[in-house]
């Protein structure tokens, strides 16, 4: 019998405020536990939430991104289960109004465009963090600093059928998140996770079966394995004849594999009831549309410009557009006249590859766009040739330094002098008599066989073009 998985994420994206969802309580990575904490995130009683209208408008603003319909009368309720990171018992998220709903985004896998639904995104609060290391290891300490950290969660439609197609849609998610501003996307820092939630059923049967969820995976490569290994499971599952029990599992990288946590809950163990310290949250139709006209070119209409103005393929074009900066950085080093396909090159290629070898971001690189802008002109220039530019650049990325520096100061100039070039293509020919005369008997790749030779001789600094010219006037007589 043949299976196909049915695949479902909840992405949780922390928003870039400056203060938490109910309280003035700052938001900043790696401070002294429970140090950004206060009465309201706290839990104490006799305090009263007040909403963060920064958060309320980045919501907004992811909706109108992924398509959604805005409510305009959307409202908080109260998600009651205990655990010690959560100081009230509960957590103020949305139900049954859920402030976007209804929306979409596209996904390429292998060539081909899918439509992922989203059922919604509301606002919640984030809970704490346990802490396992401290001075008793059988114990547990609780850091409240995260506590009521303002969170939007996306949960797509259950249209997801392979785990490359839901790596892709988190790309997306996070390629639109960022964009807009309103999260970071550090998956390293939580600021951005997902659960997967996974059933598999046989192939052409509609009806959904028990599914189970993994919890806070925060890698894209992690939420691809975690979900082929949730698949694997179940396949074994029912080829043994065995049921798919609901529950939630914790997905563990080193070993690469997934564990039971609890028994999965449905939303009725909940206990879901409406806020009765807020009020129902209002949004005027005019704000709507002053957010709509705010919003920044995302992802994929930054996709097709470049495909239209460049002349790029659309793998090219993706490529550049799914981190915001490098689609900045790539803009910013075409302002200082490079041709658009050159600086694509560069940034897809070197750039990148140091890039994902130090683990830095485009932000942090110490080549600049003006410095990679004045590496590409000295090739331009013929001042050094292709293959010594990537040793220029290497340099550059350690130390920042301008490509003109590094090039005078280790003598990486390119040869271009006609008459030097001459003599030496000359030396390079009597001496390889053989190949001379395979070369005209009609053997053309021989020519790189001299070439190599010459820029063998020259230790690479001889001007290529000026080599191949040369070679074929001499091997004319």
């Amino acid at each position: 019998m043949e299976f196909e998985s049915v695949i479902g994420l909840e992405v949780h994206a922390q928003l870039a405020t400056e203060s938490k969802l109910f309280c003035s309580c700052a938001i900043e990575f790696g401070q002294e536990p429970n140090s950004n904490t206060c009465p309201v995130c706290l839990g104490l009683p006799g305090v009263l939430p007040t909403i963060n209208e920064k958060a309320v408008r980045y919501a907004i603003m992811l909706g109108l991104a992924t398509h959604c319909t805005i409510r305009t009368d959307s409202q908080f309720a109260r998600k009651n289960y205990f655990y010690p990171d959560l100081p009230k018992a509960y957590q103020t998220s949305q139900f049954d109004r859920p402030l976007c709903e209804h929306g979409w985004v596209d996904i390429e896998v292998e060539g081909e465009i899918k439509r992922i639904g989203i059922t919604r995104i509301h606002m919640e609060e984030d809970a704490g963090k346990l802490v396992h290391e401290g001075n008793d290891p059988d114990a547990s300490y609780i850091d409240l600093n995260r506590a009521g950290t303002p969170l939007v969660e996306i949960v797509s439609e259950p249209d997801i059928r392979t785990s490359a197609e839901a790596k892709a849609y988190m790309e997306k998610i996070h390629s639109i998140v960022t964009y807009l501003g309103i999260c970071n996307g550090n998956m390293e820092k939580g600021n951005l996770r997902c659960d997967a939630n996974v059933s598999i059923r046989p192939v052409n049967e509609k009806e959904l079966r028990t599914r189970t969820e993994t919890k806070n995976l925060n890698s894209f490569r992690n939420i691809q394995a975690a979900i082929d290994y949730e698949i694997s499971r179940q396949h074994d599952l029912m080829l043994e004849g065995e049921p798919v029990i609901q529950q939630t599992r914790l997905w563990d990288a080193d070993s690469k594999s997934s564990r039971a946590m609890r028994t999965k809950e449905d939303s009725d163990d909940y206990r879901y009831f409406p806020c009765p310290d807020l009020p129902v949250v209002s949004i005027a139709p005019s704000l709507i549309d002053s957010l709509r006209s705010e919003l920044p070119e995302l992802p994929d209409e930054k996709s097709q410009r470049f495909q239209d103005a460049y002349l790029f393929s659309k793998h090219d074009a993706t490529m550049l557009v799914a981190n915001r900066n490098m689609a900045d950085y790539f803009e910013a080093v075409l302002e200082h006249g490079i041709e658009p396909k050159t600086a694509a090159n560069w940034i897809m290629g070197d750039v990148s590859r140091l890039l994902n070898e130090h683990g830095t971001d485009i932000t942090e690189c110490r080549v600049t766009a003006d410095k990679l802008a004045g590496l590409i002109k000295q090739i331009d220039t013929g001042v050094i040739s292709g293959k010594i530019a990537k040793t220029v650049f290497e340099e550059m990325f350690q130390t920042g330094r301008e490509a003109t520096a590094v090039i005078q100061e280790k003598g990486l100039k390119q040869v271009s002098d006609s008459d030097a070039l001459t003599g030496i293509c000359e030396t390079i020919l009597t001496d390889n008599p053989t190949q001379v005369e395979q070369f005209r008997e009609g053997k053309e790749k021989v020519m790189g066989f001299f070439v190599g030779q010459v820029m063998k001789l020259t230790k690479g600094k001889a001007n290529p073009q000026m080599v191949n010219g040369i070679l074929r006037e001499l091997l004319k007589k």
